[in-house]
Formats: structure tokens, C-alpha cells, sequence
């Protein structure tokens, strides 16, 4: 692959997601694509890079974008954002809002929608707590084919043996044949929508709490701070983020603070909540 044709790759991540990589992310590219090179019968990356700069290559430059990204999700994964929110977050929401006042959650980035689902069986398994109260809860990602996945709730046996209880497994799902589908009870509970965070949040409305895991490592400080400064604008005082472990706010955005004694969850600055 000649340089020219990596910074044809590069740049079109860059501003179709916001995902940076490096001529040491080579490797990525040639696994990543090759399904692509094959469907269009081209010999190299090279050639691939020449189509996206000719007119009409907008639904090509899509697929290249979607394979790029990073889609691996699991049930409860790390758990402990869960933990946080089902016996912290939960509870504290709840005794702040009046009853008739909806909680709304998204889940962003949310791939074939395993987050999403796991914050939807805490919430059913929660029942008597909400007391009727209406939750909404939304996941979004730029990838298609991942988010009809998740609308789907099909999941492989691999994918539910990764973190998912199996008082959960039996409690929520149905088999079929040698997978698993969730009932249409939690189906029901959760809404995915396309969206690229590079985009404006305030389409999608106001958040009590946002789960944005393990896709700012992939963003450049600046579009990091973009994407926090979006999420802290659509957020209450009280509200919670839940980012991934290897993730932080500090020295990105001044908006969000850890949660004393928590890692991984952070909440609005006094400054930003007296806003």
C-alpha cells in the first residue's frame, strides 16, 4: 500500500468517525478490508484507496468505515458499571425525580447492542423499584448491519456464555436451533438508532445516564473533548457516565470529574452542573 493511499484511509476515518490510526495499524487495514477487495475485485488496498476518491463512492466509503470499526461487545461486560448502576445510580435517580418523570439511558457506540441489553434485564429485574416509572433506554452506532443485529437479539452460544448470568440466560432468553433469542419483553425496552458521535447529541434528547465504553481510545484528544462536551450538554446535574477502563476525562475536558472512590464512572463538575 502506498503512503497516498493510507492517508486516504486515515483521513476518511478520521472524519467519517473520528477513529485515528497509524501506518503501525497497517495490519488492521489488510484484515479489516479484505472482504471489501474481494467483493469489488481488486488486487490491493491501493486500488481501494483510488476507488473512494471517485465520484459515486459514498455507500463504498461507508463499508470501509463500518468494517473499521471496532464492533466487539459482550453481556456485562467488566460488570462493574453495571454493579454501579443497578445498586447507586439506579437508586439515586429514582429518589430524585418525581414519579412521573422518565429516565432516560443511552448507549452509545452500542455495536450489536450487548450494553444496551444488559442495562435493559438490570431494569426488568428492577420492576418493583421503578414502580411503573417509564425508562427509556437507546443505543446508537454508525455501523448498520450491527445495529439490525442488536434489533434482531440473536445471539450465538459464544456470545452468551461472555458475561451473561445464566439465571439471565434462562430468565431472558428462548433457544433457536444453536442460538439464543431474547425474549420480546427486553427487545421491547430498547431502541437502536444510527448515529455517529461525531454528530450533534442534542437530537437524540436529554440523558440521565450514557454508557460510552471503550471507543474514545480510538479518538484524538480534541475529538474526544468534542464528543464529552456533547454528551455533558444533554445531561442533568445528577446524571452518570460510564466510560471504559483504560478511559478517563482527565486532562480532556473539564466538564465531567471522577465519582469519589469509583473508576470508570464520572459525574458534572459543580461548575458544569450550576450551569
Amino acid at each position: 500500500m502506498t503512503p497516498s493511499a493510507f492517508s486516504t484511509f486515515a483521513a476518511l476515518l478520521k472524519s467519517r468517525s473520528g477513529l485515528v490510526i497509524g501506518p503501525d495499524k497497517t495490519y488492521l487495514l489488510e484484515t479489516r478490508l479484505a472482504p471489501i477487495l474481494k467483493r469489488e475485485k481488486l488486487n490491493d488496498l491501493t486500488a481501494l484507496a483510488e476507488r473512494l476518491t471517485k465520484p459515486g463512492a459514498d455507500n463504498l466509503a461507508r463499508d470501509v468505515v463500518e468494517a473499521m470499526t471496532t464492533n466487539e461487545s459482550f453481556f456485562f461486560r467488566d460488570d462493574k458499571p453495571f454493579t454501579h448502576f443497578r445498586t447507586q445510580a439506579l437508586p439515586r435517580l429514582l429518589a430524585n425525580r418525581p414519579a412521573n418523570a422518565a429516565i432516560r439511558i443511552w448507549s452509545a457506540a452500542a455495536s450489536s447492542g450487548q450494553e444496551a441489553y444488559s442495562l435493559a434485564m438490570i431494569l426488568a429485574d428492577a420492576k418493583a423499584q421503578l414502580a411503573g416509572r417509564t425508562v427509556e433506554i437507546i443505543g446508537t452506532d454508525i455501523a448498520r448491519d450491527q445495529l439490525n443485529r442488536a434489533r434482531e437479539g440473536l445471539y450465538t452460544q459464544f456470545e452468551v456464555q461472555r458475561g451473561l448470568p445464566v439465571q439471565m440466560l434462562v430468565k431472558h432468553f428462548r433457544k433457536e436451533d444453536s442460538n439464543w433469542r431474547l425474549s420480546d419483553t427486553i427487545r421491547s425496552m430498547v431502541r437502536f438508532k444510527e448515529f455517529n458521535l461525531l454528530s450533534d447529541p442534542r437530537t437524540l434528547g436529554r440523558f440521565d445516564v450514557v454508557f460510552c465504553r471503550n471507543v474514545l481510545i480510538y479518538f484524538d484528544p480534541p475529538t474526544k473533548a468534542r464528543v464529552l462536551d456533547g454528551i455533558a450538554a444533554q445531561m442533568p446535574a445528577d446524571g452518570a457516565l460510564y466510560l471504559g477502563g483504560a478511559e478517563t476525562v482527565l486532562g480532556i475536558t473539564g466538564r465531567f470529574a471522577p465519582l469519589q472512590g469509583e473508576r470508570g464512572v464520572y459525574g458534572l463538575t459543580p461548575a458544569r452542573a450550576a450551569a
